[in-house]
C-alpha cells in the first residue's frame, strides 16, 4: 500500500534502527525477544505476544511492512485512520484531562499512547501495535472472559491512561480501532510478526533493587524524566499540550493497574528502549541497570486503580510480577514486585499441574 517501510524479511534490512533483518532477530530469539505468549504468567496478550523462531528464519516468507499512513487518500476512511493515529501521538489534545469539551475528557492523564506505543505503535519492542487487529476477540486472563479490541484499548485507558473507558460508539473509539486495524494490513491471520512487546531480556537471579536503581536514574534518566519523575511539560500545566517527555510516577502517569507498573514489563522496555532513542539493536542499559532503575521507578508513588483485587480470577493465571495480590503460590507481594520471579514460576508450574494431577515440571 503505497510508500512503506521497516521490512520484515531476511533479505532486506533498512538503515538505521528502523527495522532488523529476520536472520538477525532469530540469533536475538535466545534471550531478547518475547515468548510466544505469556501463558502461565498472565495468559495471552497480543499487547505483548512474540514470534516463532522458525517464523523469523524462513527466508521465503513474503515482506511484510508497516504501511505508509501518507499513502492513503484523502477521503472519510483516510481521515479516520489519520484521526486515530493522532490519538496515539496527541492523546492528552483530544480526550485528555484538559481539553475544553468536558465529556471528551476519557484521559485522567497528560500522558499519550505513544508514550509506550513508540512512534505511533510502529516500533519493534516499543510495543508496537501492528498485526494485533486478528488477535481479537480472544480469552483475557485479566478480565477471565473473551475481550474485544475496544475491550484491550479500554484497558489502556482505565490503567495507563489513568482514565474511563471509551463508549465503543464514539468517534475517538472508532478512529482508534481503525488505525490499529490500517496497522495490520497485509497481515495473514494467525502470523505474528517480529519485534512484538517489549522484548525478552535474561532475569536476575536476585531481587531488583530500588536503591541501586535510584543511582541508575539518577545519571541516565533524570536529565529527561527529572529527579522527581515530573517529566518536561511541554509548555504550562494551564494547556493542554502534554509533554515532552512524559512522567514516571506521581500523579499525572499511569497507575497501579497498568502494564508498565509491572517490573518485567517495565524492565524490558527500558532496556531495548531507553535513554530515549535508543533501540533493541543498541541497547545503552545493561540488563542489570534496567531491571534495577525499573524495580525504582515502579517503587514511586502513583495514582491506586481501585478494583484490583478482581483482576485475573483464576490466580494461576496471574503475571508472576503483578505487584498486587491476591496470590495462589504462597510468595509475598514484595517477591512478586521485584522478583526474583524464578521460584514463583516453579510454585505455580507445580499447583497446575497438582490441579491437573499431572506431574510438576522440573
Amino acid at each position: 500500500m503505497g510508500l512503506c517501510y521497516k521490512l520484515f524479511r531476511a533479505d532486506v534490512r533498512p538503515h538505521g534502527s528502523e527495522g532488523m533483518d529476520v536472520e538477525g532477530l532469530g540469533k536475538l530469539a535466545r534471550w531478547d525477544r518475547p515468548p510466544r505468549a505469556h501463558v502461565g504468567s498472565g495468559g495471552f496478550d497480543p499487547w505483548f505476544v512474540g514470534t516463532s523462531s522458525a517464523q523469523e528464519a524462513s527466508p521465503a516468507q513474503p515482506i511484510w511492512t508497516v504501511p505508509e499512513i501518507g499513502a492513503l487518500p484523502s477521503n472519510t476512511y483516510g481521515r479516520l485512520v489519520r484521526r486515530g493515529r493522532d490519538l496515539i501521538t496527541a492523546t492528552y489534545a483530544y480526550i485528555g484531562p484538559e481539553v475544553a469539551d468536558r465529556a471528551k475528557r476519557f484521559a485522567g492523564n497528560n500522558l499519550a499512547c505513544s508514550n509506550c506505543h513508540l512512534q505511533a505503535g510502529t516500533k519493534k519492542f516499543g510495543i508496537p501495535l501492528f498485526g494485533l487487529f486478528g488477535a481479537f476477540p480472544h480469552y483475557s486472563a485479566r478480565s477471565g472472559a473473551q475481550i474485544t479490541i475496544e475491550d484491550r484499548i479500554n484497558f489502556c485507558m482505565t490503567r495507563s491512561m489513568n482514565g474511563r473507558p471509551l463508549p465503543a460508539g464514539v468517534p475517538e473509539m472508532q478512529a482508534l480501532v481503525s488505525y490499529i486495524k490500517f496497522l495490520s494490513t497485509g497481515v495473514s491471520p494467525g502470523q505474528l510478526l517480529p519485534g512484538m512487546g517489549t522484548g525478552k531480556m535474561p532475569e536476575l537471579d536476585r531481587a531488583a533493587d530500588p536503591a541501586r536503581g535510584e543511582t541508575g536514574y539518577a545519571n541516565a534518566c533524570v536529565a529527561c524524566h527529572g529527579p522527581d519523575g515530573a517529566g518536561i511539560r511541554r509548555s504550562l500545566p494551564t494547556t493542554d499540550l502534554g509533554y515532552m517527555m512524559p512522567p514516571l510516577w506521581g500523579n499525572d502517569s499511569f497507575n497501579d493497574g497498568a502494564g508498565m507498573a509491572r517490573l518485567i514489563t517495565a524492565a524490558n522496555f527500558l532496556h531495548f528502549n531507553m535513554p530515549h532513542g535508543v533501540d533493541y539493536l543498541n541497547p545503552q542499559l545493561s540488563p542489570e541497570q534496567a531491571w534495577d532503575i525499573a524495580a525504582y521507578v515502579v517503587s514511586r508513588p502513583r495514582p491506586h486503580k481501585a478494583g484490583l483485587e478482581k483482576d485475573f480470577p483464576d490466580l494461576l493465571e496471574k503475571p508472576v510480577d503483578a505487584p498486587y495480590g491476591p496470590y495462589a503460590d504462597g510468595f509475598s507481594e514484595q517477591q512478586h514486585k521485584y522478583g526474583p520471579f524464578a521460584p514463583i514460576r516453579a510454585a505455580i508450574a507445580k499447583l497446575k499441574a497438582e490441579q491437573k494431577g499431572t506431574p510438576a515440571p522440573r
